[in-house]
């Protein structure tokens, strides 16, 4: 793997150098896209709209239009705009993650310590397993400020980035009931389908069927043949009744 950050974490006065690497990887099919008359490869070019030729990406810069007028960016000033979270992750107070949001949030990060700080790191990782807490702080990454949470999982400190609460749409323009009245033999039903329904949460046991179905229709095409895909038809209820599609799903669990 490659760090996309270097940088510390501060707990307090101690900082622990360490390296975020990505937690995340995609699970989407790789396709390029193609002229349809020839299959010809379709690229992407970084065109001057005035001269209409290519810049090389060497010569690419960052401006803000202000007055008619582009103010040029350089990598320092990304820095400048705050240095001590462009190299630091302060870990400004603890919370409980299940009191988070899950709306908030965005992507994780797997931070590695540096060799000086693993002591440190193994300390952070330690307290933070016994509180069942997560230290919550911010940092800059690839010029953005981002909120982030510091929590242990299998050993490892990760870094969760997070949303800030005004990136959360409202719900006021949604049209949701709230004047339906639910009866209780209704309610008393959903709870007992919801009770026969309940486990214990096994993300592994969820796999990506969709890809894997792709790439049999890929790999079949490769050959000239096309397979048979089987075509599925939606499950209906006997009656439109909500009660009776209820005790329906209820006894259909139960068998």
């Amino acid at each position: 793997m490659r760090s996309i950050w270097n940088g510390t974490i501060g707990f307090g006065l101690v900082n622990i150098p360490v390296k975020l690497y990505s937690a995340i990887e995609s699970g989407n099919i790789d396709l390029d896209m193609l002229d349809s008359r020839d299959h010809s490869h379709i690229k992407y070019q970084r065109i001057n709209e005035k001269t209409r030729k290519e810049v090389p990406y060497e010569k690419i810069v960052k401006g803000y239009l202000m007055n008619d007028e582009y103010i040029v960016l350089e990598e320092q000033d990304f820095d400048d705009a705050s240095p001590e979270k462009s190299r630091n992750i302060a870990i400004e107070n603890f919370v409980k993650v299940d009191e988070i949001n899950p709306m908030l949030f965005e992507t994780s990060y797997y931070a590695e310590p540096a060799k000086q700080g693993e002591k440190a790191y193994a300390l952070l990782l330690k307290a933070l397993e016994k509180t069942k807490l997560a230290g919550f702080g911010s940092f800059v990454l690839r010029q953005k400020e981002a909120l982030c949470v510091i929590y242990p999982k299998n050993g490892v400190l990760v870094i969760s980035r997070i949303r800030f609460a005004q990136e959360i749409r409202k719900t006021d323009e949604l049209n949701t009931p709230d004047d339906i009245n639910v009866g209780k033999k209704e309610l008393d039903v959903a709870l007992a389908l919801i009770k026969q329904y309940t486990s214990d949460f096994d993300i592994e046991a969820y796999k990506d069927t969709y890809n894997q179905q792709l790439m049999k229709i890929i790999k079949a095409k490769a050959k000239g043949k096309r397979p048979t895909i089987k075509k599925l038809k939606p499950k209906k209820a006997k009656s439109d009744d909500l009660y009776d599609q209820l005790m329906e799903s209820l006894n259909k669990k139960g068998a």
